[in-house]
């Protein structure tokens, strides 16, 4: 789980705006950040199925997010692809 801390300094660094805080790339970083913690959570525990259910259904959200972009606006796409490093 993320901290208020975590998601307000998540927010800022990928935020279009002052008041953005649902756009797309905020969504991704957000998802991002907790499919990583989650993933930690399930090489630790590897028989939670019930998390790993979450885990598959955070990524499908965030490659919606991420479909959304590319398709919609490319060069927001590129951008938040390299400062996530998702894609190598």
């Amino acid at each position: 789980m993320l901290t208020t801390r975590q998601k307000t300094k998540i927010i800022k660094e990928t935020s279009v705006n002052a008041k953005d805080t649902g756009s797309s790339e905020v969504q991704v970083a957000l998802l991002t950040k907790r499919i990583e913690g989650l993933t930690g959570h399930l090489r630790k525990h590897r028989k939670d199925n019930h998390s790993r259910r979450g885990l598959l259904g955070m990524v499908a959200d965030r490659q919606t997010h991420l479909n959304y972009l590319k398709k919609n606006h490319p060069r927001r796409y590129s951008a938040i692809i390299k400062k996530l490093e998702l894609k190598k």
